[in-house]
């Protein structure tokens, strides 16, 4: 293929990499799937992870810090790997990714119940009751990402914690969810995470082909104009898809080496970060990692914010640094997206119980990899805290730079029906951090 082809999926610095390991001996596996995309005049397919922090983080204490405030507390800020900004001392090793991060610092939305505000930050429209039951974030990519051959689901999501009715909504079951609970088998072990009836247990393959056979017989008699039944067919082919090829070995975890695995830390969200990385390899699009609350954590720090939130960011901030290294060093975070977000933020005043409770009017999220400018920081709070003195950010600035940053025109549409519905609800692209 012709050089400048080949430089559309590689950047210079890239291939300088690619020839310095060669030269040194070093392996450059984790280069040859992208440099059998280049070979093939294929850029790598979009893909986005979502680390959801459920439950609300405070701001202050993870990427906001105000040190020189009583509202700060005792957290204390440090220095990352891009000169002047800072982040709190509970985020070392994202201190150290901070080249490859974007920071949000000035969210400003309007919602403080966890419900309502998971629904605000999960579909970028506000909960307003009626008939159209949005599709949250990953459903939206999936549909638009998931390559048409794929043999695993387009949007995977990992010990999820949220209301019910969050899910594909008027796209369909086709671009639901594959739920991995991460719950063990074994009750010493709560790192495990497992995909069940992905090996049927008691039915041999060829009784698993006779059984498909079967089916297909009695669907070949169905309307073809039958639009529940063709919803049920596809997801039913999805289903016959990862069982017949065991979800390629995505979610056998023992393939990584144990080094690798401790880095991301021996927890249900570190490993979890670890698999998601290791689908978006196979070309799932979008995979979402919760990280409380749950029996392993919490970030609804109402009572001890402190405590609360120093165990959360010692699982978090391995895991989280570990996953933008691993992308990068495999040629991956270029073309995946990663968002670190919440339904809110905490407030700056600390309570009586040394809590900080709910507050949407100045929070931060966090994003990198794709089409976005690391080392920057998008807006800014108060000294206190308590409000945004500058450029602030709607859910809805959020989910366009999210289009955006994995190709989707942000001012596209969906249909239910012959009604279109706007992909994002009047949002506009944060265009500083787009590259």
């Amino acid at each position: 293929m012709p050089i400048t082809h080949m430089q559309d999926s590689f950047t210079r610095r890239d291939m300088m990499r690619i020839a310095a390991t060669s030269l040194a001996g070093i392996s450059c596996s984790g280069w040859l799937p992208k440099l059998a995309l280049a070979a093939e005049g294929k850029r790598p397919p979009k893909a986005c992870i979502l680390l959801w922090m459920s439950g609300g983080p405070s701001q202050i204490d993870t990427l906001d810090p105000k040190p020189d405030h009583a509202n700060g507390g005792p957290t204390r800020a440090i220095k990352t790997s891009v000169p002047g900004i800072q982040l709190s001392e509970n985020l070392p090793g994202v201190a150290k990714q901070m080249q490859h991060v974007a920071l949000v610092r000035s969210m400003k939305t309007r919602e403080g119940d966890h419900g309502r505000a998971t629904q605000l930050m999960m579909t970028g429209y506000r909960p307003m009751g009626g008939a159209i039951e949005y599709p949250v974030l990953g459903s939206l990519l999936a549909e638009r990402l998931k390559p048409a051959d794929a043999q695993l689901p387009g949007f995977v999501a990992i010990s999820p914690f949220r209301p019910g009715n969050l899910g594909a909504g008027f796209l369909g079951p086709r671009f639901a969810p594959l739920m991995v609970s991460g719950v063990s088998n074994n009750p010493n072990t709560r790192a495990d995470l497992t995909v069940e009836n992905l090996d049927p247990s008691g039915i041999e393959r060829d009784q698993l082909g006779q059984r498909k056979f079967l089916l297909d017989v009695i669907r070949g008699g169905t309307p073809v104009d039958a639009s529940a039944a063709k919803k049920h067919a596809a997801v039913y082919d999805q289903a016959m898809r990862m069982v017949e090829t065991r979800g390629e070995g995505a979610f056998d975890l023992d393939q990584e080496p144990a080094e690798l695995r401790d880095a991301y830390g021996r927890n249900r969200f570190g490993q979890g970060c670890l698999l998601a990385r290791r689908l978006v390899e196979r070309n799932v699009p979008f995979v979402e990692v919760t990280l409380g609350p749950s029996g392993e954590a919490t970030w609804d720090s109402h009572l001890n914010n402190f405590r609360t939130v120093k165990s959360m960011c010692e699982i978090l901030d391995p895991a989280w640094s570990t996953l933008i290294g691993d992308l990068k060093q495999r040629g991956l975070l270029e073309s995946t997206l990663v968002v670190w977000m919440g339904e809110f933020g905490r407030t700056p005043r600390i309570n009586p119980n040394s809590g900080r409770d709910h507050f949407p009017d100045a929070w931060s999220v966090a994003l990198a990899g794709a089409n976005i400018q690391g080392g920057s920081v998008i807006g800014a709070t108060t000294a206190d805290g308590m409000s945004v003195k500058d450029r602030p950010v709607q859910a809805a600035d959020l989910f366009a730079t999210v289009m955006e940053a994995v190709g989707i025109p942000a001012d596209s549409n969906n249909y239910m029906g012959d009604r279109p519905i706007p992909i994002v609800d009047g949002g506009k692209p944060i265009l500083e951090i787009l590259g």
